[in-house]
């Protein structure tokens, strides 16, 4: 079955991944990217993020891991469950849980995250970009600037192949 995918920011629960009994021996840093390394092989990541323990738990750390799909979201939690991946004692992973009540506001990509979804399952050359207008916001206090793109993304007809599905 199909899945579609949305140029927005992934809030839905079964998108989300809550990684926990990260052993304490490596850096946060350390552990970012060895999650990065494995969890990316099932899908494109929104993100990954790690936390330490509260201080009532055992020393150690937890994830918390987007994808932009569902699907990989669910394939990377039942291969992953209960595996060592790049530590001495099993990981435990689980799909986010979120009550029905609550609602999501959709958040747009940046420019960049547009890119990067569109290479990833269009392929490179698959699509292409036209700039529509690009302003420029300097209404923070630090003096930094922000810029906002809209883009109108195309894809080539004959060139568009969807990704195979599993």
């Amino acid at each position: 079955m199909a899945e579609l995918v949305f140029f927005a920011v992934p809030t839905e629960s079964d998108k989300t991944l809550l990684v926990w009994e990260l052993s304490s021996g490596p850096t946060a840093e350390d552990l970012h990217h060895s999650l990065f390394t494995v969890f990316s092989q099932f899908g494109l990541l929104y993100s990954v993020r790690v936390f330490p323990n509260a201080a009532v738990a055992r020393p150690g750390f937890y994830a918390i891991i987007k994808f932009y799909s569902a699907r990989d979201a669910h394939r990377a939690q039942k291969a992953c469950h209960g595996k060592h991946l790049f530590q001495n004692s099993p990981v435990k992973v689980r799909l986010g849980t979120r009550h029905k009540a609550v609602q999501h506001q959709c958040l747009a990509l940046n420019s960049s995250q547009c890119q990067e979804l569109a290479n990833y399952y269009f392929g490179f050359n698959g699509w292409s970009k036209r700039i529509i207008k690009i302003s420029y916001f300097s209404w923070k206090q630090d003096g930094q600037g922000e810029e906002e793109c809209l883009s109108d993304l195309s894809f080539e007809e004959d060139e568009f192949k969807p990704p195979e599905l599993d």
